[in-house]
């Protein structure tokens, strides 16, 4: 009986270290969730920036399917802007601070 106790809480012990391991693993990796959004943040604007490339390509820069890839982009844009205080420029591949594209366009100043 006695040696049934002791496996009772040698067992109460694992469970006790194993749920503190788990607890420690989810605090600790959160912040890379972040980054996992900013990430996708900049894949949707890379992908609406590449859907204004084709529709310039094949419908010319005036045509109204140009006009709706520019408000697909500058929707993509703002609330990655709102979140990060930044938005991706796939043309320069680089991040902007400022909110300085050009809303008539799609293009930075």
């Amino acid at each position: 009986m006695n040696s049934e106790r002791r496996f009772g809480i040698l067992e109460y012990g694992k469970l006790l270290v194993t749920g503190a391991v788990l607890t420690g693993l989810l605090l600790f990796t959160s912040p890379p969730g972040l980054r996992a959004d900013e990430s996708e943040c900049q894949h949707r604007i890379a992908k609406a920036d590449h859907h204004l490339h084709e529709a310039v390509e094949h419908h010319g820069w005036d045509s109204p399917q140009a006009q709706h890839a520019r408000n697909e982009l500058r929707a993509e844009r703002e609330p990655c802007y709102t979140t990060y205080h930044r938005w991706w420029d796939e043309d320069e591949r680089r991040w902007h601070p400022d909110r300085d594209w050009d809303a008539e366009h799609g293009h930075p100043h």
